[in-house]
């Protein structure tokens, strides 16, 4: 069960849920309430219990997987950011941003007590904000901004760049995000290209279409990972596949036998 709200959003899970498409299109302040949120970035591992708080970024790939306690489901609260209001905020500040700088795709604020202090007042007007009123969500978003910009100033480095993402190395990119699960016009947009310059220059780059490289580079993976004693069930969903009958036909189409066979 999950409440769509625009801006403020209250989940409930009561089985493990993964994630469908790992891309992150807006900036989220979140708690979680009961259960277990796991963020993997591609580089970071971190679980979230009941009580801890994290910012993601936009336009970022991260692989989310959420866990029900043993004795309720999985309960989180979420705020989204809005990319019109940080941009009046920012315009009103002056603020100008500085040079593109590497920072984490999610950043761990559970021991700042004043964000977990107002992301808890946030369920108390759970009636108010789900039946969308508009004036409510957007106090209570410039309080959550205000609040963040309190503890870390260096956050407005990364809230109030809106921009889309500018051209980066291609060949780099791919090699470390391959197992993502997001369509390739995603992985279009986050390498700074349209979709027929990404196909165009991931042509010129791997000799190949991107959609045949995935799949071969999927797999290439999931046979050492196997073979290293991996189980089935462990990796097919790292390796972005939707589900394990699409893995398994494609492995044997690949190889010749099915992924069960290398564990035998």
């Amino acid at each position: 069960m999950s409440e769509n709200l625009d801006y403020i959003n209250y989940s409930c899970y009561f089985t493990v849920f993964r994630e469908g498409e790992q891309f992150v299109s807006y900036n989220a302040l979140s708690m979680v309430i009961s259960g277990e949120m796991e963020l993997n970035d591609g580089e970071k591992r971190q679980i979230f219990r009941s009580g801890d708080i994290y910012l993601v970024r936009k336009n970022q790939l991260l692989k989310f997987l959420k866990r029900p306690g043993e004795e309720s489901g999985f309960k989180s609260l979420s705020m989204r950011f809005d990319d019109e209001m940080l941009k009046q905020m920012s315009q009103d500040e002056n603020f100008v941003i500085p040079e593109k700088i590497k920072m984490p795709v999610f950043t761990d604020l559970s021991q700042v007590p004043y964000l977990k202090y107002f992301m808890e007042s946030l369920l108390q007007y759970q009636d108010l904000l789900e039946n969308k009123s508009p004036e409510l969500a957007l106090l209570k978003q410039k309080e959550a901004l205000l609040l963040l910009f309190r503890h870390d100033p260096s956050l407005k480095n990364i809230l109030y760049d809106i921009s889309d993402p500018y051209k980066i190395n291609l060949e780099e990119f791919m090699q470390k995000n391959y197992h993502f699960n997001v369509k390739l016009d995603r992985f279009a947009y986050l390498t700074g290209r349209s979709l027929a310059s990404f196909k165009r220059d991931f042509q010129k780059i791997f000799g190949m279409a991107p959609g045949k490289w995935l799949l071969h580079k999927r797999l290439q993976e999931a046979r050492y990972l196997l073979e290293q004693g991996k189980k089935i069930s462990d990796i097919y969903l790292d390796l972005g596949f939707e589900d394990l009958s699409h893995f398994s036909f494609a492995f044997k189409k690949q190889f010749g036998l099915s992924p069960s066979k290398l564990l035998l």
